[in-house]
C-alpha cells in the first residue's frame, strides 16, 4: 500500500469550529459522497462511513464498477456531506480520496480493512466467512477520504 501524504489545512488543526464540524462525522454513519463526473458536474451517492478523527480519514466501502469509483480514479477530489439528526447542523468535508486495491482474496489486506469498516459501522457480522467471500465476489474496495477542509454549521 503506497503512502499518501496528509493534506490537512494547517488552520483546521487549530480551529475549534473545525473540530466541532468534524465531530459530526463521528455521530453517525450515513452521508452523501460527492465525486466529479468527467464533464465536471457532481455525482452524489448515499453511503455509509466510518470516520477516524485521529487520522482525519473517512472510510467508505464501494464496488469497483460504480460511477463514484470510476470518478475517483480519474479525479480523486471529493466532498462528503453529513447532517445532524434534526438536520439543522451539517458538515461538508473536502479532501483527496485514496482507493485501496479491489478485494481479490478473502484474506487479503483489502478484505481485512473492509471487515474493520463493517465493525465500525454495524458491529459483528453473523458469518464472517460469507462476508469475506462476498467482498471478493462483489469486487469491493475502500475509499479513504483524507479530510483537508471542512465547512458547514456546527451543532449549537
Amino acid at each position: 500500500m503506497r503512502e499518501v501524504p496528509r493534506r490537512v489545512d494547517p488552520g483546521m488543526t487549530q480551529d475549534s469550529s473545525q473540530d466541532a464540524l468534524l465531530g459530526l462525522l463521528s455521530e453517525g454513519h450515513v452521508g452523501v459522497l460527492v465525486t466529479l463526473r468527467r464533464d465536471g458536474r457532481p455525482q452524489l451517492s448515499n453511503v455509509s462511513h466510518a470516520y477516524d478523527p485521529d487520522e482525519r480519514i473517512i472510510r467508505i466501502s464501494v464496488t469497483d464498477d460504480r460511477a463514484k469509483t470510476r470518478n475517483l480514479r480519474r479525479d480523486p477530489r471529493a466532498s462528503y456531506h453529513v447532517t445532524s439528526g434534526d438536520r439543522w447542523a451539517y458538515t461538508v468535508a473536502e479532501g483527496t480520496a485514496e482507493l485501496s486495491p479491489v478485494a481479490a482474496d478473502p484474506h487479503d489486506d483489502t478484505v481485512e480493512e473492509l471487515i474493520r469498516l463493517y465493525r465500525d459501522v454495524l458491529g459483528e457480522h453473523p458469518d464472517w466467512d460469507d462476508y469475506r467471500a462476498a467482498m471478493v465476489r462483489d469486487r469491493r474496495l475502500v475509499v479513504r477520504l483524507h479530510v483537508e477542509r471542512a465547512y458547514g454549521i456546527p451543532k449549537s
